[in-house]
């Protein structure tokens, strides 16, 4: 059972502050913060800086020196207890250390932990808690969960549809479709993912920045991905023009014409080759192993149909968001926010949920919530 008390809560909420100090310089290690209070005070604090360098309980202990003794230790994640990494296990600091209680938000997705650092600890006498803000401490580090789980990046599919499921008319006018309350959704989920990916026909047709923007608050621009398997971004594009507001991945297939790479490369975009998949399109799964190298470990797709229905067709997809406006577009020529391939022949064989899909209202439009990972399932 987990002691809920209002000290817990303050103290591991300071430790969530102090992982979050991590993000963008640990990867592909999790964000972790850690903070020591012996007798109801704060006596020592840390967080992971980047790999290699200690992590937050030693740094934590250290500063706590002899006060850590019969001290609480509060941390986000499991400590570890394996001895294939850089640096020594924590909990056998955490033992030395002294410390009679330790209060953890959730277990470590790493097979080399998880749950042994527990045992361990309790081997030693220590009291554990496990749970205490666990979905805050999943959200943190929702990519390192599914690095662990998926070998891949978390992958976030985002769109804004018109009730009949349109994403934009016949001649591809798609701004906007959703009201004020659903594009600043749209900013703040790209302010919280390492990359936005769309394919190169959304370019093509929007010209679109690709950035956050927030009005009054300071924001984070994701890594641009463009698929584009023939390179035919133009040079003269929004996201090639602001160059410096966030890199440029452009996904070229293995045929793609060098002249073309080669205009995109001195515009300052990075170009990646990928092998075509057996529906003819860039292999995603590459893509994925490629994403993970650069250490981009989570993902936000806004691709148009064709790339919403690759992601979902492969199962690479994590977590949906999806307005519904309040408007009809119809017609045969539409375009639908699942497109490409072949719809199955019975209803039996399509992509069903079973897990709770929540409508929340966003001004006029409808936000359906569809979360197919979780902290649960992660671990």
């Amino acid at each position: 059972m987990i002691d809920l008390s209002a000290g817990d809560r303050k103290w591991m909420n300071m430790v969530l502050s102090l992982a979050r100090k991590g993000a963008g310089s640990v990867a592909p290690n999790p964000c972790v913060g850690a903070v020591v209070v012996s007798r109801g005070k704060l006596v020592g604090k840390g967080f992971h800086q980047r790999p290699g360098l200690a992590h937050a309980e030693v740094c934590a202990l250290a500063e706590a020196g002899p006060k850590a003794m019969g001290a609480d230790l509060y941390v986000n994640l499991e400590p570890c207890c394996h001895l294939k990494k850089r640096t020594p296990p924590c909990t056998r600091e955490i033992i030395q250390s002294g410390i009679q209680r330790v209060v953890i938000s959730t277990l470590d997705p790493n097979p080399e932990v998880s749950g042994e650092g527990v045992r361990e600890l309790q081997r030693a006498g220590i009291d554990v808690s496990v749970g205490l803000f666990g979905k805050k401490a999943f959200e943190l580090n929702r990519g390192f969960f599914s690095l662990m789980k998926n070998r891949r990046p978390f992958i976030t599919l985002k769109g804004a549809a018109s009730i009949d499921g349109r994403i934009a008319t016949s001649s591809g006018d798609s701004q906007w479709i959703s009201g004020d309350e659903s594009l600043l959704l749209a900013h703040r989920l790209r302010n919280t993912h390492d990359a936005i990916l769309v394919g190169v026909g959304t370019v093509l047709s929007d010209d679109p920045l690709l950035t956050t923007r927030i009005p009054g608050k300071n924001t984070h621009n994701p890594v641009r991905i463009i698929l584009d398997s023939s390179a035919r971004t133009p040079v003269n594009s929004q996201v090639m023009k602001r160059i410096s507001d966030a890199q440029v991945l452009i996904v070229a297939g293995q045929e793609a014409p060098r002249k073309n790479i080669e205009a995109l490369q001195s515009g300052g975009a990075t170009v990646i080759q990928c092998l075509m998949d057996s529906s003819g399109n860039l292999d995603l799964f590459e893509l994925m192993n490629h994403l993970v190298e650069r250490r981009i470990l989570t993902l936000l797709v806004e691709g148009g149909g064709h790339v919403t229905g690759s992601f979902l067709s492969r199962n690479l997809v994590d977590r949906i968001r999806l307005v519904f406006a309040p408007l009809v577009i119809g017609g045969d020529d539409a375009i639908n926010w699942v497109s490409g391939g072949h719809s199955p022949r019975m209803l039996k064989d399509a992509l069903r949920f079973s897990v709770p899909i929540r409508p929340t209202r966003l001004g006029s439009d409808v936000l359906l919530s569809i979360d197919l990972w979780d902290e649960k399932t992660m671990i």
